[in-house]
C-alpha cells in the first residue's frame, strides 16, 4: 500500500518517544523596559508574542489602531539580560479588501522559513470579524492568508467567544507547519473555566504550509480558576505555546482576575507530549457531543514561586515564548515577553523574563 505525505506527516506528529525526559524550568533574569519608550516615533508596549529567528527577536504590537511588528537585539552579560536594542518598526499596513474589512487583534508571531511574517488574530467576534492567520513582507504588506476551520469562524455553530479566539502559535520542529492554540473555548465544546469547571477543552490545530489547510488538532484540558471572585472578570486559557522538541511543547496558562490588583495575574507553564492515544478532533465539531482522549499536561514552572524575584512582586500579562540564546553552561533558555496593555487597565510591567531549561 503507498502511503501519502500526509499520513506520514500525522504519523510523526501523533507518534511521541517511549519516554520522556524530565524538564526543569529555572529563573535566570528579568528586564524590564522603561515605561513610556518610544522607538520610531512608536510606544514599545502591548507585546503580545515573539519569536527568535536569524538572531534577531521579533515581537507583535496588539495595537487595533496601529498594528505592528518590532525587530530588537536582547543582550546578553555573564547570563543576565543587560539590554535591548530595538531595530526596526514594520506597520501592518495594506489596501487590499482583506485589510479593510478583517479586525487585526494580533495576538502572536513567527517567522518562517521562507522569511515571511506569520501573524495570528483574534479577530473581533461581537463584531462578527473572523480569526485570521495570515503572512506579511518585511514591508508589512499582507502576501496571504490561511483557511481555517469553519466552527472558529465568527457567525459559525461553533461559536467561539470574544477575546478567546486564536492566541498563541508557534513553528513545527519538523518545519512542515505550525501549531495555533485557542485561548479559551468554544461555545459549543462546553463551559469556560471557572472555580468548579476544569479541563475546559482548548483546541490546538496543526497547519500545513504547503496546502495552507489545518490538517491535525488535539485538545489541551485548562486548569480551572482555583482563587476566590473578588471582581466581575474571571478567565483562564493559554496565552503562548512552543514546541521545543519534536512533539514535545511548554504551554504558558494564564488566570486573570480583576481586583486582586498587581496581583491579578496567576501564570504557569506546563509541558505537554503527544501520543497515539490523544484524539485528533478536528472533524469534531462539538466536543460536547463527542468523546475523545486531551493531551496530558505536567506541571513544570509557577511563576508565583519567583515573584521575590520580579519588580514590584509582579508577575504580569506574559502572553509569548520562544528560545532564546544558549548559556553558558550549554543550557538552553527560554524567553518571555508581557504585553502590559499599554497600562490602560492599571499598573502593568513591559517585562521580559528569562528562563533556563534544564534536563
Amino acid at each position: 500500500m503507498k502511503i501519502s505525505f500526509y499520513t506520514l506527516l500525522i504519523l510523526t506528529v501523533f507518534t511521541a518517544c517511549k519516554t520522556s525526559p524530565e524538564i526543569e524550568l529555572k529563573f535566570v533574569d528579568e528586564y524590564v523596559i522603561k515605561d513610556t519608550t518610544f522607538f520610531k516615533n512608536t510606544l514599545i508596549g502591548g507585546i503580545s508574542g515573539v519569536d527568535f529567528y536569524n538572531e534577531t527577536y521579533y515581537m507583535v504590537v496588539d495595537d487595533a489602531e496601529d498594528p505592528r511588528v518590532i525587530s530588537a537585539k536582547i543582550n546578553l552579560k555573564n547570563d543576565s539580560l543587560k539590554n535591548i536594542d530595538f531595530l526596526d518598526v514594520i506597520h501592518v499596513k495594506d489596501t487590499t479588501q482583506f485589510y479593510k474589512e478583517n479586525a487585526f487583534d494580533l495576538e502572536s508571531i513567527f517567522v518562517d522559513k521562507q522569511n515571511n511574517i506569520n501573524l495570528v488574530s483574534e479577530g473581533s467576534i461581537n463584531n462578527d470579524k473572523d480569526p485570521l492567520i495570515f503572512l506579511i513582507n518585511s514591508e508589512g504588506k499582507i502576501v496571504e492568508n490561511y483557511n481555517t476551520p469553519t466552527y472558529f469562524k465568527a457567525n459559525s455553530e461553533g461559536k467561539p467567544r470574544h477575546n478567546a479566539t486564536f492566541e498563541a502559535s508557534c513553528k513545527s520542529i519538523n518545519k512542515q507547519g505550525f501549531w495555533v492554540a485557542m485561548e479559551g473555548v468554544l461555545e459549543a465544546d462546553g463551559e469556560e473555566p471557572s472555580l468548579t469547571v476544569k479541563d475546559a477543552p482548548s483546541r490546538i490545530t496543526f497547519y500545513d504550509t504547503e496546502t495552507k489547510k489545518a490538517i491535525q488538532q488535539f485538545v489541551y484540558p485548562l486548569d480551572k480558576i482555583d482563587r476566590p471572585f473578588l471582581g466581575a472578570f474571571n478567565v483562564n486559557g493559554i496565552t503562548a505555546i512552543l514546541e521545543y522538541e519534536t512533539n514535545s511543547f511548554f504551554v504558558v496558562e494564564r488566570a486573570y482576575q480583576s481586583d486582586y490588583g498587581i496581583n491579578g495575574n496567576v501564570v504557569k507553564i506546563y509541558k505537554i507530549t503527544l501520543t497515539n492515544e490523544t484524539t485528533n478532533t478536528l472533524e469534531v465539531e462539538s466536543l460536547l457531543k463527542r468523546s475523545y482522549v486531551p493531551i496530558k499536561k505536567e506541571l513544570v514552572f509557577n511563576f508565583d514561586n519567583i515573584r521575590d524575584e520580579l519588580t514590584e512582586g509582579i508577575v504580569d500579562n506574559i502572553e509569548g515564548i520562544t528560545l532564546g540564546p544558549k548559556l553558558a553552561n550549554g543550557n538552553q533558555s527560554l524567553i518571555l515577553v508581557v504585553d502590559d496593555n499599554f497600562q490602560k487597565f492599571g499598573r502593568q510591567i513591559n517585562q521580559i523574563i528569562m528562563l533556563e531549561i534544564k534536563k
